[in-house]
């Protein structure tokens, strides 16, 4: 008599699952440089077609908004664009993978990098694009940064560098200055910056403000015949050309008809140039 049995007719029991990873399972986890590249060209084509479809999504609430009563059109205006930013602030594909800096000079691409500070991965959305250009304008040689996001993966980091005005000369080298009396760097100035008799430079200094509100006023083929600017006191800036010529410049009151004046009178022969009195400019 035969026993009876607990399965069902027509079923098997499934094997048990093997203890190691098979081979073929081994070689299927490992990832080669062309399953990698074709990885990352699909996330690249899957995260341009999520910013594709939000802004379709973006541009459809917008037309159905047009024909919204306002208070309708708000409501819709505000959940879509709360509903792409919850979306875009927790998608990692579209997360910051390169840093792309414009206007470099003296700084470096790594100088800059460390400044911003952002960890590889981060969503965009979570990037404070203003708190990365206040560090990335923190840099010495810095004025200015601006930091954008471009979607799917990239920040791009515009930065202004400062320029010479003027140089003074410290026991530890010589001190550049930019339009602003900022103190930016110390070493061998750029030819043709030329250097500053002031007390106490600096962007709070008078003297130092008045000296260079002439340099930046000069016409530049003037601007490069000056070796040295005086600034004792904001009433008595005076200028020393590379050939040794000087140019008393006063106060600077109507410093931009000064300017003027002076490129036309720097070309008679002459030791002196007075441009104090603009109505009455004289050569000695």
């Amino acid at each position: 008599m035969t026993e009876p049995t607990d399965a069902n007719p027509g079923e098997t029991e499934a094997p048990e699952e093997p203890s190691e990873t098979s081979p073929a399972a081994a070689a299927a986890d490992f990832e080669g440089p062309r399953r990698r590249a074709r990885r990352e060209r699909e996330e690249r084509r899957t995260a341009q077609a999520r910013a594709t479809a939000i802004e379709n999504a973006r541009r459809e609430a917008k037309r159905r908004a047009m024909g919204a009563t306002p208070e309708e059109a708000k409501r819709l205006g505000r959940r879509t664009v709360r509903g792409l930013k919850v979306l875009l602030y927790f998608t990692p594909i579209m997360a910051a993978r390169n840093i792309v800096v414009v206007g470099l000079g003296a700084v470096t691409q790594d100088e800059v990098t460390a400044a911003a500070a952002v960890a590889p991965g981060t969503p965009l959305l979570q990037v404070d694009t203003d708190a990365v250009a206040e560090r990335v304008a923190a840099i010495r040689r810095v004025a200015s940064a601006r930091v954008q996001r471009q979607y799917p993966s990239t920040l791009r980091v515009t930065v202004i560098e400062r320029i010479p005005v003027v140089v003074k000369d410290y026991p530890d080298g010589p001190h550049m200055f930019d339009k602003d009396g900022v103190d930016f760097a110390t070493g061998p100035p750029p030819a043709g910056v030329p250097y500053l008799d002031a007390d106490n430079p600096g962007p709070s200094d008078a003297p130092t403000k008045a000296a260079l509100q002439v340099m930046t006023a000069l016409r530049p083929e003037v601007a490069g015949q000056v070796a040295r600017v005086a600034a004792p006191s904001v009433a008595a800036i005076t200028l020393t050309l590379t050939d040794g010529r000087t140019v008393v410049w006063g106060t600077t009151d109507r410093t931009e008809e000064k300017a003027l004046k002076l490129g036309a009178l720097l070309t008679q022969p002459g030791q002196t140039y007075d441009v104090s009195s603009p109505d009455l400019p004289t050569v000695k």
